[in-house]
C-alpha cells in the first residue's frame, strides 16, 4: 500500500471555468484490451452523443492496454478519423494501470471512464459529470443497484455484484451503493491527490478509488443507470472475484493501522454555513462527544474487568493501578483514532506519553477514592471497591475529555493549499 507523503490539503470545489475552444471539459477513457470488433461502433457511438447533447469541449481517449489482436490499429483509425479521439497504447495489462496512467497525464478537469460495450445508456453521461463540474462532488459514479434503475441481466451476475457490494458495505463500512459499474467520472485535482493512494491496477482499481475518497470524506454522486448486461463480456467472474476479495483485505488492514495518509484529501466545505467559524461553539465537539463516549464506555468495561482479574492476586491499590494504565494505553489509542481522527503513526509516541499524564489524574482519583473507601471501613465488600471506582471514574471522565481535546489532540491548523503548478504531489 503506497504511502508516500503529499502536502497540503485540497481546495474547496468551485464550478469549473467555461475554457476556450479546443481545451476539453471532459475527457473520457475508453480502457480496451482485443476489442477489434466492439471499438469502433463503440467510439462512433459515443462521440456522436457526445456532440450532440454535451454541452463542453471534449475528449474521448481509447487506452489500449497491451492488446494483441488488431485493435491498436482500429484506435489509429478512429484518431484520424474523428478530432476529438486519441488513442494511447500500453505495453502492459490492467484496466487501473490503463485508468491511472492516462488520468494522470490529461489536461481536462473532469476525467471519466465507460466499458466499451456501452452497457450502460449514455443519457446518464451529463447526469455523471455534471455535479463535478458544478463543483458540487468529488467524484461520481453509475449505480445499477438504484431503485430507480433499469437493469437487465443474469441471474448470476445479479448475485456476484449484489454479494460483492455486500461485503464491501460489511468489510469496509462502504455507503456507496454499486462499486463495480463500469461508469464512472472524477476531478482532476481530485485525481491528482488520490491516484497516487491506489495500488490496484486491475478491476478492483475503481473499488479501492472509491473506498479511499469517502474514508477521506470527498462527497460521492451516485446516478441511476439503465444497463444492459453484455452477453459476450470476456470478464472472469471468478478470478476477478478473487483478486477483488484480496483488494477488499489489504485496503481493510491498511485503513485499520492507519497506514494511510488520508488526511492530504482533506476538503474544506467551502461557503457551507455549518463550517463557519461560530462563536462559542468548538467546532466538531458534538461528534467529538459522541465518539468520546462510546470509547469511554468500553474501557470502562475493560478497566473494571482488568481489575477483577488482577484483584484476584494483588492489593487493591495495585490491581487499580495495573488495570488502568494497560485501559489508559487502549483508551488514547481508541480516543485518537475514532474520537479526533488522528491517521498514521506519527505523533503516536506523544500522544501515549500526554495520554500517561492524564493517566496520573485519574490514578490519582481514583486511589483517592480508594483510600478514602478504606478508612471509612475495614473490609469493603468488592462490590463497594467498584462503585467507589465508577463514582471516581466518572469525576475524572470529563476532565480526560478536555485534556484530550485541548492538550493530547488540538485541533491542527489547516494548511495552506499549493498555488496551481507548485504542488509537489507524486503522480503515477
Amino acid at each position: 500500500m503506497r504511502t508516500d507523503s503529499s502536502p497540503g490539503t485540497l481546495p474547496a470545489r468551485e464550478h469549473l471555468p467555461a475554457t476556450g475552444a479546443g481545451t476539453p471539459v471532459l475527457d473520457v477513457v475508453v480502457p480496451v484490451y482485443n476489442e477489434e470488433k466492439d471499438l469502433g461502433p463503440c467510439v462512433l457511438r459515443l462521440h456522436e452523443h457526445l456532440t450532440r447533447t454535451f454541452p463542453y469541449a471534449f475528449r474521448i481517449t481509447i487506452a489500449d492496454n497491451a492488446s494483441t489482436d488488431a485493435t491498436p490499429e482500429v484506435a489509429a483509425r478512429l484518431a484520424d478519423r474523428l478530432a476529438e479521439v486519441t488513442s494511447f497504447r500500453l505495453e502492459q495489462k490492467g484496466r487501473g494501470r490503463a485508468l491511472g496512467t492516462v488520468w494522470s497525464a490529461s489536461d481536462a478537469p473532469v476525467l471519466a471512464y465507460m466499458d466499451v460495450d456501452l452497457s450502460t445508456d449514455l443519457n446518464a453521461l451529463l447526469p455523471l459529470v455534471a455535479p463535478l463540474i458544478s463543483g458540487h462532488s468529488d467524484l461520481a459514479i453509475g449505480s445499477r443497484l438504484s431503485r430507480s434503475s433499469r437493469v437487465v441481466r443474469g441471474a448470476k451476475r445479479e448475485f456476484v455484484s449484489r454479494s460483492y457490494n455486500l461485503i464491501l458495505r460489511g468489510s469496509l463500512q462502504t455507503r456507496f451503493s454499486d462499486a463495480q459499474c463500469g461508469f464512472k467520472a472524477v476531478r482532476a485535482d481530485v485525481a491528482r491527490v488520490l491516484l497516487p493512494l491506489v495500488e490496484d491496477t486491475g478491476w478492483f482499481f475503481d473499488t479501492e478509488m472509491l473506498v479511499l475518497a469517502e474514508r477521506a470524506g470527498l462527497r460521492i454522486h451516485e446516478v441511476p443507470v439503465d444497463w444492459v448486461d453484455d452477453p459476450d463480456s470476456t470478464v472472469h467472474i471468478v478470478k476477478t472475484a478473487t483478486d477483488d476479495l484480496k483488494g477488499v483485505w489489504r485496503v481493510g488492514k491498511a485503513l485499520a493501522t492507519g497506514s494511510l495518509p488520508l488526511d492530504r484529501l482533506a476538503r474544506p466545505f467551502g461557503d457551507d454555513p455549518r463550517d463557519r467559524d461560530i462563536k462559542d461553539v468548538p467546532h466538531g465537539l458534538a461528534r467529538q462527544l459522541v465518539g468520546f463516549c462510546v470509547v469511554g464506555v468500553l474501557s470502562t468495561l475493560f478497566y473494571l474487568l482488568l481489575y477483577s482479574g488482577f484483584r484476584l492476586f494483588a492489593g487493591s491499590q495495585a490491581a487499580n493501578a495495573l488495570a488502568l494504565l494497560v485501559s489508559a494505553v487502549a483508551n488514547t489509542a481508541a480516543n485518537r483514532r475514532l474520537t479526533f481522527g488522528v491517521r498514521g503513526r506519527g505523533g503516536a509516541v506523544r500522544h501515549q506519553a500526554q495520554g500517561l499524564v492524564v493517566f496520573a489524574i485519574g490514578l490519582a482519583l481514583t486511589s483517592g477514592s480508594l483510600a478514602a473507601l478504606n478508612a471509612a471501613t475495614a473490609d469493603p465488600a468488592h462490590s463497594t471497591e467498584l462503585a467507589a471506582l465508577v463514582a471516581a471514574n466518572l469525576a475524572a471522565t470529563v476532565l480526560r475529555f478536555l485534556l484530550l481535546r485541548t492538550w493530547v489532540f488540538p485541533d491542527a491548523p489547516p494548511r495552506p493549499a499549493h498555488p496551481a503548478g507548485t504542488d509537489p504531489r507524486n503522480r503515477r
